[in-house]
């Protein structure tokens, strides 16, 4: 989704858990910052705490945050900001002195990936050309550090880096950039983090998508596409996505589903009853992978804790949480 996450933590709890980053597979929701009535981090690290919540992902490294995650043990993605990559692509000391000052001054924090950039790719022209670059530097860096068996470092896209997503089996990337990510994805064992929202893609196209396929609520297969049958929206984006990535040499490369959810409030089809629908089938989904990679869990966060009253955009934008700002649900919702 095209929305400012610089300030965003994302929350992940783990279905399964093994020693290597890439082996996570579970069900994250994102905690973002973007609003002046928001609970403290050490606040919101026992919220996680109490709701059964194992990882958690950050946008920004923010300092209170790292410090009140030190000894929580929970499992941590760091974000490089957008407007930080072009200088760590340009300079790697640069890259050295993030890594030393928001991962190894923090001995106490379980760090698992750096996501370098939000979206960059193909939104943002001007900077999509120092995403690789600075995923480089920060691998060096990591590697300095001695924490690559650790740490992966990737990157985050939405469905528009996709030139071409149905029928699934004909997936494709857009930019061309995309086949030197993946190659350095698949040569560090890092995933791919992508975007999912069928929220905007049923909103955009209600007359040819029904509301029961973008809510996994569809009896039988919608989609026949060769020996893959879709029941719902969100296996069939995430399976144009490993189409595309076979494409360009990354058969092997796993996706992370960094951000979905659905709004309660503020536009077209956003209500409570929808949110809770998409969001709990979400959850319960996840766990049986996709018609493509059957079985293989997918690592999914939802988007967002809080309902954020500065963040920008349209109205929906703010209605996206699981929680208001006093920490009380906006619906009921099991993680388990």
């Amino acid at each position: 989704m095209n929305k400012l996450c610089v300030n965003a933590v994302c929350t992940i709890v783990i279905i399964s858990l093994i020693t290597m980053p890439n082996s996570v597979h579970g069900i994250g929701v994102c905690y973002g910052r973007d609003g002046n009535n928001l609970p403290s981090p050490s606040d919101v690290v026992g919220l996680y705490r109490s709701n059964g919540i194992s990882n958690m992902r950050i946008y920004s490294p923010g300092q209170d945050a790292l410090r009140a995650l030190s000894g929580s043990n929970i499992q941590l993605i760091v974000g490089v900001p957008n407007d930080n990559v072009q200088s760590i692509a340009s300079d790697p000391s640069a890259a050295t002195s993030w890594v030393q000052r928001n991962i190894v001054a923090f001995p106490s924090v379980a760090f698992r990936y750096v996501a370098v950039g939000n979206e960059l790719i193909p939104e943002n022209p001007s900077l999509a050309q120092f995403v690789l670059p600075a995923m480089r530097n920060i691998q060096n860096a990591i590697n300095a550090a001695g924490l690559q068996s650790r740490i992966r470092v990737s990157t985050a896209v939405s469905a528009a880096v996709l030139s071409q997503s149905f029928p699934p089996s004909q997936g494709a990337f857009g930019p061309d950039s995309m086949r030197a990510i993946v190659q350095f994805l698949a040569s560090n064992g890092a995933p791919l983090l992508f975007n999912v929202y069928p929220y905007f893609s049923y909103r955009d196209n209600s007359a040819q998508i029904s509301l029961d396929y973008a809510l996994f609520r569809s009896s039988g297969v919608v989609v026949q596409d060769g020996q893959f049958g879709y029941q719902n929206l969100f296996d069939a984006m995430v399976d144009a996505a490993y189409a595309a990535l076979e494409k360009v040499g990354g058969s092997n490369v796993r996706i992370v589903v960094s951000e979905s959810g659905w709004p309660s409030a503020g536009g077209f089809a956003a209500s409570i009853d929808n949110a809770r629908t998409y969001n709990q089938n979400l959850i319960r989904h996840v766990g049986r992978g996709t018609p493509r990679r059957s079985g293989n869990a997918i690592e999914t966060y939802i988007f967002a804790m809080f309902n954020e009253n500065q963040k920008g955009g349209d109205e929906i934008e703010r209605n996206f949480g699981l929680f208001r700002p006093d920490r009380q649900p906006v619906y009921p919702i099991s993680f388990n």
